[in-house]
């Protein structure tokens, strides 16, 4: 029974068969829980929280480890070769996130922009969850530097500069030149360079490792992040509330989704051909949906903070208003519904003609799972914080 719960989850729309098995299984695992031995009861019950195929890689990797230790018939060998493989790939990951440490230090955007977020280890948790796999690891270094910048962006738009000052801001990222920033406030002009200058690194990289070149193509999705960051704080300035839709639309865009994706598209460099480029334009269906579960994570994890310094309104009090509900928790269900048709949405795609690259779908699905990661704590505290994971994952290795 706990197997068809667990394949439930990777049904699609129009699988009523998967989502009746869904209901009949939670259920019946919900009853069943306190007459199962301990061990049992506890995996059940892990499931029932997040289930398989919802959760980070790296995070069930050490939790599976520890699962299979416990273990009856369990192979000692192969229990071995996992931690040897666990606590190798560790190290690996530290040396990363040195890497990532001394560039965030030397560009110093933090020490000129004191009200940026400094959070370099939860930008690179981002690049793991995303490319968990050991080969990517010039993909993930890259990734979270776009991440680091992309915080502190937000941060001038949400917290920091004026309406008049944004929209040169925004102008300016729209010329994409160096000349463009001259008209900026100081603190703009460092952020600009930073930007210009990561993002020229990275279309080298491109070019350099893969052939292509992917400057247009990058610079564009962060035209398209900032003239949604200007939309939304065009609707603060005006109290415009928008419906739901509209919310979604923008919010995806603002979350880094679109950026994120294409810039892995290109740095991981497979199947990137001149038709699979032509799909980033406009941006595929795959990433709009992963996309739209990071940004309801996000509102379910942040909306409260972020409305009492002064944000638009959220996800949460868009199903409010227009499913006229009476509370935030009944928003908050029906948002957690939403994500569970999103998650169908995503589904689907494995099962689509495979036009986009296999490991980029791969990177769309980690990117709802790693948003869950990062933000689920702010909606449950059973689940472990940001912190707890970076050390879980980076710092403490897996004992033999």
């Amino acid at each position: 029974m706990l197997s068809l719960y667990e394949a439930s989850y990777l049904g699609a729309y129009g699988e009523d068969i998967l989502s009746h098995a869904m209901e009949f299984t939670d259920s019946r695992l919900k009853q069943s829980v306190p007459f199962m031995a301990p061990q049992l009861g506890k995996h059940v019950s892990q499931a029932l929280e997040l289930p398989r195929h919802l959760r980070m890689e790296r995070l069930e990797a050490s939790r599976f480890i520890a699962e299979f230790g416990r273990e009856s018939d369990q192979s000692s060998q192969l229990l071995e070769l996992a931690k040897m493989d666990y606590n190798k790939v560790q190290s690996l990951h530290q040396t990363e996130l040195a890497e990532i440490s001394r560039w965030w230090k030397q560009l110093g955007l933090v020490d000129k922009l004191s009200f940026g977020r400094d959070r370099p280890l939860e930008c690179y948790l981002w690049s793991v969850g995303l490319l968990p796999e050991p080969k990517y690891s010039d993909c993930r270094i890259e990734l979270a530097k776009t991440v680091a910048i992309l915080l502190v962006i937000d941060d001038i738009f949400d917290t920091y500069g004026s309406l008049d000052e944004l929209v040169l801001f925004t102008q300016a990222i729209r010329r994409w030149d160096l000349s463009a920033m001259e008209q900026l406030p100081q603190y703009m002009k460092i952020c600009y360079m930073a930007l210009f200058n990561t993002t020229n690194e990275i279309g080298y990289k491109v070019l350099k490792d893969h052939g292509w070149s992917v400057v247009p193509h990058l610079k564009r999705t962060w035209i398209d992040m900032i003239e949604a960051f200007l939309v939304e704080a065009n609707w603060f300035s005006n109290g415009y509330v928008p419906n739901l839709e509209e919310y979604l639309e923008n919010g995806v865009t603002t979350a880094g989704s679109y950026m994120a994706l294409v810039h892995l598209f290109f740095l991981i460099g497979k199947g990137v051909t001149k038709e699979t480029i032509g799909m980033m334009d406009p941006y595929p269906k795959l990433f709009s949906s992963s996309g739209r579960i990071l940004r309801l994570w996000d509102d379910l994890g942040t909306a409260t903070d972020e409305q009492e310094r002064g944000d638009v309104a959220s996800s949460i009090d868009c199903f409010r208003r227009e499913k006229n509900l009476s509370t935030e928790g009944e928003a908050r269900n029906h948002v957690k519904k939403h994500i569970r048709s999103l998650w169908k949405e995503l589904n689907g795609e494995l099962m689509a003609p495979k036009a986009l690259p296999l490991p980029l779908i791969k990177t769309s699905f980690n990117m709802s799972r790693t948003a869950q990661v990062i933000y689920q704590h702010g909606d449950n505290n059973t689940f472990p914080c940001v912190d707890d994971c970076v050390q879980s994952l980076f710092f403490t290795p897996i004992g033999f």
